[in-house]
């Protein structure tokens, strides 16, 4: 208790606590060496804690109705003039039954809130660990949420305590679990109070954890291997020797993950805890800069054009017992890293490193979401680069594609080395589109460049487009309107029957 808590209880005419039916007040037995025999006490005695109740508005209901029935009981004594103490286990204002009297009564009398000690901070002080350290961020949880969305917060949080455990605690176990964060989680029972307990969230019975317990995981700075202390991002292919960082036995693997097309707001709760998760980052250097940067970690960055030798530098570095992350941008299996380090890892000596791809969300349907739905029907996807095959075989299945009326999405349409192939596609796209077909022309989806516009396929200029366009280029049966100053693009999802006349595309540009 703190000082001013203290001289709160000696100050107070009336001391209130709340308690389950059995009578017994966690609060008012911190407090009961500061209560004095004068003072009257308010037992605020909840009808229903966990179990079933017949209160025709249910659990809720009951609730309610107790709150409203303690907060007059309270009211009265504030109206006679005496001073209310209310008692509350860790802060008043933390997930605490106070709260509940506070938003019906602190409007009309006036009302102090003194802070506590939370439970959280009493978790971290017992457990003798840093709770969260440098930019690491605290993520506070309930157990009552759902194990789907509990399982997806400890993926993407870095330091979490988790509340409310008691009949919640296999829930969040298994949640910790489906993380892969179960290993690092600290168990900490009654805090600072008599029966305290503390060990492995892993090692606890189910059977024996009250409602009065924390599951927390603590900084992980310092956490990795110190071998594996911070390094800048370097240029060019990672070199061999880098990889020697391994302990000897040691399980590693190597997790292939995308970024979206721009950083932090595209990621994933599970790429968000694969990340964090990792001892060491490997990328092209422009997409690690988009990732939250980890104490500990080590960053490998590399040129854009060595995703062989830096599929083998992860998997050699994971087979000496690292834990790798592979970043690449948008989604890793749409023309990105996961081919390479998938390819990579079916030949000797890699054929024994285990290989994760976690999706992520590919520009096409970033650019798609911009303008409405594009590619709400049958779709194609297709690279315009002919660095790895002949553009031949490109214009072979663009046509077919076009010839299908598929709607299609192109991805690198054009670089600096490359100004020819955006309108020789539009010419085979003409072939089988209208002049007038919308074509969504999508610049740095999600970064601060980001140019999003719609011409007519005929007026498609090759000169606008770069290495950070997408193009999407609609079916017969596309549709554009504008309302105001929004266009949007959708491709309807019912097809005509054969024989069933087809509409023309309709287009308005912005």
């Amino acid at each position: 208790m703190t000082v001013r808590a203290v001289e709160a209880i000696t100050e107070a005419d009336v001391v209130a606590y709340h308690s389950a039916r059995h009578g017994r007040s966690i609060a008012r037995s911190i407090a009961s060496r500061h209560l004095r025999a004068d003072h009257v006490e308010e037992a605020l005695v909840y009808p229903v804690t966990t179990e079933s109740t017949d209160h025709p508005g249910g659990y809720r209901g009951a609730l309610e109705e107790f709150y409203a029935e303690a907060s007059a009981r309270l009211a009265a004594h504030l109206e006679a003039g005496r001073t209310v103490a209310v008692l509350a286990e860790g802060d008043p204002l933390f997930y605490g039954s106070y709260m509940h009297m506070h938003k019906r009564l602190a409007h009309r009398f006036p009302t102090e809130v003194v802070p506590g000690v939370t439970s959280v901070s009493a978790a971290a002080a017992r457990l003798g660990t840093p709770l969260s350290e440098a930019e690491e961020a605290l993520t506070v949880l309930p157990g009552t949420l759902p194990e789907e969305e509990l399982a997806a917060r400890l993926a993407s949080s870095d330091a979490v305590a988790v509340m409310k455990l008691g009949r919640t605690f296999p829930k969040v176990r298994r949640a910790l679990e489906r993380s892969g964060r179960l290993a690092e989680a600290r168990y900490v029972e009654r805090a600072t109070m008599e029966g305290e307990r503390t060990g492995l969230v892993a090692d606890v019975d189910a059977d024996s954890v009250p409602y009065f317990s924390v599951a927390v995981l603590p900084s992980k700075v310092g956490a990795h291997d110190p071998r594996a202390a911070a390094a800048e991002p370097g240029t060019g292919a990672p070199t061999a020797s880098e990889a020697e960082t391994g302990g000897a036995g040691a399980a590693g693997e190597v997790v292939v993950v995308g970024t979206g097309p721009a950083g932090p707001l595209w990621l994933t709760p599970e790429t968000r805890g694969a990340l964090a998760a990792a001892t060491d980052l490997v990328g092209y250097t422009t997409y690690l800069d988009r990732i939250p940067r980890h104490d500990g970690q080590r960053r490998h960055g590399s040129d854009n054009r060595v995703e062989a030798e830096r599929a083998e530098f992860a998997l050699e570095m994971a087979r000496r017992g690292r834990r790798v992350a592979v970043v690449s941008g948008g989604d890793p299996g749409v023309f990105a890293m996961a081919t390479a380090v998938v390819e990579a890892a079916s030949e000797a000596p890699y054929t024994d490193v285990p290989v994760r791809v976690l999706p992520g969300v590919t520009a096409a349907n970033a650019a798609a979401a911009r303008v409405g739905a594009p590619l709400g029907h049958d779709y194609a996807v297709l690279s315009l680069s002919d660095r790895l095959k002949p553009w031949e075989v490109i214009a072979e299945r663009l046509r077919a594609a076009a010839a299908a009326d598929l709607a299609v999405a192109l991805y690198n349409p054009g670089s600096q080395s490359r100004t020819w192939q955006v309108g020789k596609a539009r010419e085979v796209l003409l072939e089988h589109r209208a002049p007038d077909t919308p074509v969504v022309v999508a610049r740095d989806v999600g970064g601060e460049g980001e140019r999003v516009h719609i011409v007519r396929l005929a007026e498609l200029d090759p000169a606008q487009v770069d290495m950070r366009t997408l193009l999407i280029v609609g079916s017969s049966q596309t549709r554009a309107r504008t309302d105001g100053e929004r266009t949007s693009v959708w491709t309807p999802r019912r097809y005509p029957e054969p024989g069933q006349h087809a509409e023309p595309g309709q287009h308005a540009e912005t």
